[in-house]
């Protein structure tokens, strides 16, 4: 087996293989980033891989380079037209578009293999509800592709087998007490902590865009009012004075996150004010 990648000579990395080369016909191999560009082109090739030949991949990257190419559909994950499930078709194409310029607006970083969870949004988030972010994640020990996104109202996971049907997941922002990250080389795990149980997300497809994720929802779900309790609830006080200044040291740090959420128009000026209000009580 080639450890070199036939389209663009470059050597196969552990990630390459971590689900089995991508074998075509001819014995040749094509590293991730390879695979997802002449997806992108040519879907049956995610699906079909090894029917297809190096000069089969060549002769599509040549064909692609002679179409015309159109900036109204160059977006990091482009939203294909469907048939809307629910709602009429004209709030389809509103919703498509509104998902359209959110994703160009996050710089949404999503593999091809998310395609048809990303074609289930436009059902799914309505008008009003804004998204706020957007990671490849599946449920752990699962084999089946998946997304989760976070928006002004709850988080949504989307995962979807090779030839099976959508699985939609659903979590208001009411029932989620917490979040948390468990850090891995390979594939950090995000943790959503709900009322009764622990759900697990794994992200191994792109460590640096989970932890940016991360980060987003992290001071929108994990409260400093909680923190504050469990440290004043503790019989050292020496302790408690290391710990209040590590906390108001923390209660800053979202502060200034809560500013660059409302720079970036994830939150209005009430919602930051709001916010801002409960962190400064903590630092009385």
């Amino acid at each position: 087996m080639s450890n070199i990648c036939s389209l663009c000579t470059t050597e196969l990395t552990s990630m390459d293989k971590l689900l089995g080369e991508n074998k075509l016909s001819d014995g040749g191999v094509l590293c991730n980033k390879c695979l997802d560009k002449i997806s992108y082109i040519n879907q049956e090739v995610l699906y079909n891989l090894n029917q297809f030949s190096i000069n089969d991949i060549h002769q599509i990257v040549q064909n692609q380079n002679m179409e015309p190419s159109s900036s109204a559909e160059s977006l990091p994950m482009a939203i294909a037209e469907e048939e809307p499930q629910n709602i009429s078709k004209e709030e389809y194409k509103r919703r498509k578009l509104k998902i359209k310029a959110e994703l160009e607006n996050l710089k949404a970083s999503l593999s091809v293999f998310t395609k048809g969870e990303v074609k289930e949004l436009p059902s799914l988030i309505s008008e009003d509800e804004k998204m706020l972010g957007i990671t490849d994640a599946q449920f752990v020990n699962t084999l089946a592709a998946g997304i989760l996104v976070a928006t002004s109202k709850r988080m949504i996971s989307v995962s979807k087998a090779m030839f099976g049907a959508a699985k939609i997941n659903d979590y208001p922002n009411e029932t989620i007490k917490s979040v948390s990250f468990v850090t891995d080389p390979r594939s950090p795990i995000i943790k959503l902590h709900l009322e009764e149980r622990v759900v697990e997300f794994e992200c191994f497809m792109d460590k640096e865009d989970a932890e940016k994720f991360y980060d987003i929802i992290r001071p929108i779900y994990n409260s400093p009012v909680q923190q504050h309790q469990q440290i004043t609830n503790s019989p050292d006080t020496n302790t408690n004075k290391a710990v209040n200044t590590a906390n108001s040291l923390e209660i800053l740090e979202q502060l200034e996150k809560l500013g660059k959420l409302r720079e970036n128009g994830i939150l209005t000026d009430t919602e930051f004010t709001e916010q801002k209000k409960k962190l400064l009580e903590q630092l009385k």
